[in-house]
């Protein structure tokens, strides 16, 4: 669960530039708070992020305590370039992790909270990614 300031900035994030899809969203008047649930499939067989909206908080002291939320691409190139081209701020640029070989990136949402984005499959170098695009 991530606390969130402005849901529908938040939403906007996770739905239109990472592609999830709000699978549910309710508000709790009695408490002030706002509910909504995202994620790539149904919450039956996928990982679903809860982003709760307190009414009247628009921003959280993030703390040393979290890390990030990481999801796999297929092409990390493409994404972090598609995330651009929507407004999305990217952090990190793709490329080695340091002590690794796995290419990952990071982009921030509207709350600051990152999200590393880490290539999946075999698309591991820049250069392997264009020369994938150009032969297919």
């Amino acid at each position: 669960m991530l606390r969130v300031g402005n849901l529908e900035e938040s939403l906007k994030f996770y739905c239109d530039l990472l592609g999830m899809k709000l699978l549910r969203r309710k508000d709790y008047p009695g408490g002030e708070f706002t509910l909504a649930f995202v994620g790539y499939g149904d919450e039956s067989d996928h990982t679903v992020l809860e982003l709760t909206y307190n009414w009247g908080v628009e921003k959280y002291d993030l703390g040393t305590a979290y890390g990030h939320i990481a999801l796999g691409v297929d092409d990390i190139y493409a994404t972090c370039e598609e995330i651009k081209k929507l407004g999305g701020k990217v952090v990190r640029e793709p490329g080695p992790m340091k002590h690794g070989s796995t290419v990952i990136a990071f982009v921030e949402d509207p709350d600051g909270y990152k999200v590393e984005l880490i290539q999946i499959g075999t698309q591991g170098t820049k250069a392997e990614s264009q020369a994938q695009l150009v032969n297919q």
